[in-house]
């Protein structure tokens, strides 16, 4: 204390916690040991600020051993063996649920009429491969409420074989085997199944596993074992495990459809198709020839008087 005056450094506040510390990390004190912490602290707790007071208050207020003098000075409430348990405050009925209305005949109709343009496909699925983690979360959460036409369910016979052979392709760490299966078993072009299955993120594949609805202990064994660098990292485990988890089949099919729909734009544009008109455009065009105004044997033109000047 003295040399906080001399320099003019107030430690009364880190005083003070020092000493609720160092007081409350023994479960019991001697008669003098009470008296000594009161006597240091009760000039204390009346010349520090709000802050520090608030935060010894708070370790104070949950130590068994607080000396009664301390407890009245921070307007603590002693507690007594006799005494009530403070009961929680009630809590209010729940609102009575509301009736979800059923989706009209032209809502339906709608939905199921909302496919995707091969552009807007394209769009979609290069956003999705160019986003981060959170980005690519938020994407897969609002695909599920969008009106947007999914792709069909993977028959049950021909999306058991592929989990059982992706799986052995994964313990083999045989990435270009897993992308072959994956894209014979999704009907996904050979670019797409590549780029899908060695993302380093992860979220494509968890995609394309929840739409052949892999259970979950099986799609995390092929995170640990089909890249090994991925599969080191708990962190990444983890973090796709969850998203995993919370993917629905509606997002993955409709993201499925993107993948399907973006190779018919890149097709498209490789190949445009012919126009009736497109030999006239390709043609080179000629010079013009100027037409005499006399064609041969044609007579020259009469004079009449009337074309005289007067």
């Amino acid at each position: 204390m003295t040399l906080s005056r001399r320099e003019g450094v107030d430690i009364r506040p880190t005083l003070l916690r020092v000493l609720t510390d160092l007081y409350v990390q023994a479960p019991k004190h001697t008669p003098d040991e009470e008296r000594q912490f009161v006597e240091l602290t009760s000039r204390l707790i009346e010349q520090v600020d709000d802050a520090t007071r608030a935060a010894v208050r708070a370790r104070l207020a949950i130590y068994p051993g607080t000396p009664l003098k301390t407890m009245i000075q921070l307007g603590l409430k002693p507690a007594h063996p006799n005494d009530p348990v403070p009961l929680a405050e009630e809590i209010p009925a729940p609102l009575p649920e509301q009736r979800v209305k059923a989706p009209t005949e032209a809502q339906l109709r709608m939905q199921a009429s909302l496919s995707m343009r091969p552009n807007d496909a394209a769009e979609i699925s290069d956003m999705f491969f160019a986003a981060s983690p959170s980005e690519r979360a938020l994407i897969l959460h609002n695909l599920d409420e969008t009106p947007l036409k999914a792709s069909a369910q993977i028959p049950a016979h021909r999306a058991n074989r592929a989990i059982h052979i992706l799986q052995m392709a994964a313990f083999a760490q045989d990435a270009e085997n897993f992308a072959l299966e994956l894209g014979e078993a999704l009907i996904l072009p050979t670019r797409i199944a590549v780029q899908v299955t060695n993302d380093p993120g992860g979220e494509p594949l968890a995609c394309a596993m929840k739409a052949l609805e892999m259970p979950s202990p099986e799609f995390q064994r092929v995170l640990l074992f089909l890249n090994p660098e991925f599969g080191a990292s708990v962190n990444n485990v983890y973090r796709i495990s969850r998203l995993y988890d919370r993917l629905t089949e509606r997002s993955a099919l409709v993201m499925l459809a993107a993948w399907r729909g973006s190779t018919m734009a890149v097709t498209r544009a490789k190949y445009r198709p012919a126009l009736y008109d497109d030999e006239r455009h390709r043609a080179r065009v000629a010079p013009g020839q100027t037409r005499p105004a006399v064609q041969p044997g044609m007579a020259p033109p009469v004079r009449t008087g009337s074309d005289r000047k007067s």
